[in-house]
């Protein structure tokens, strides 16, 4: 299976999981107590770490073991070029990377590509899975919806351009969040390390269906926020969950963007934990 050039990253090292079909995935394992599946959104030089980063210690502190994961294609984690990189591809990686580990049931927490791959994952596989949070997550709109989001415009104008130094990435990260001065100068250099290292067929064959009509399905708790100033995934997509889901509740917060859990770090951390104790 060919595998895209990588290099050393300005990333934390955890551990390595060779999976029954060859791909070796990178996560951090930190703490322990009740399992939490931590999976990030998609983006040029996206990883778990990069995401939240702010927000795991909080869980580990609380009693918590946490599973940090870069999804294929990203972070330090084998990026293939001759797969699709679509949700059940993502799904597949998760299911063998939990039965590698030995996790039977978890909490999975995802954040808009993370959000589906979190989604699909408990359609797929109910019995595994104790709760959701969920954090913009993708999955309940068309393909084209995303497509005309101001955000996704940029990132796909700006990855177009060619190699995203510091500053192309910060064209695109300055509209993950409300008030771009919380960017911190530390990611822009972690995802622009990562981001070159990407392959080409990332992004292109990134297939995410819309799972709408079967979120009644999902038995389970939900736990979800939203910003309404997300440039990435319309906030409407709250509606669509709760209407249908029927153990979900949301969070919505104003002068909020795509990434809930840095704009409003605090808030998130003791909700989602206020939530896991009620479990």
């Amino acid at each position: 299976m060919a595998k895209a050039k990588t290099k050393d990253f300005p990333l934390p090292v955890g551990k390595y999981a060779k999976l029954e079909n060859g791909l070796n995935l990178h996560y951090l394992d930190i703490g322990t107590g009740p399992m939490i599946v931590w999976l990030h959104g998609s983006g040029p030089g996206a990883s778990g770490f990069s995401n939240f980063k702010g927000n795991y210690p909080a869980f580990v502190n609380s009693g918590f073991r946490n599973l940090v994961l870069d999804l294929p294609g990203f972070g330090r984690s084998d990026k293939p070029d001759d797969v699709n990189y679509d949700l059940a591809f993502f799904v597949e990686n998760l299911k063998l990377l939990l039965d590698h580990i030995g996790v039977d049931r978890c909490t999975l927490l995802g954040n808009s590509l993370g959000g589906a791959i979190a989604l699909g994952f408990t359609l797929d596989n109910p019995e595994r899975v104790n709760s959701l949070i969920l954090m913009a997550p993708g999955g309940v709109e068309e393909r084209e919806t995303y497509f005309e989001m101001e955000g996704i415009k940029r990132m796909v104008e700006v990855y177009g351009q060619g190699p995203m130094g510091v500053e192309q990435m910060r064209q695109v990260m300055s509209l993950q969040l409300f008030d771009p001065s919380q960017l911190q100068e530390s990611l822009l250099e972690e995802r622009a390390a990562v981001a070159p290292t990407q392959p080409e067929n990332l992004f292109t064959t990134m297939m995410v269906p819309n799972m709408t009509e079967r979120l009644h399905e999902i038995k389970v708790p939900i736990l979800g926020f939203w910003g309404t100033d997300d440039k990435f995934n319309p906030a409407s997509g709250t509606f669509k969950i709760v209407e249908n889901a029927p153990h979900a509740r949301f969070t919505v917060l104003n002068r909020c963007g795509h990434w809930v859990q840095v704009e409003h770090q605090e808030l998130f951390n003791r909700q989602c934990l206020n939530f896991l104790g009620e479990l």
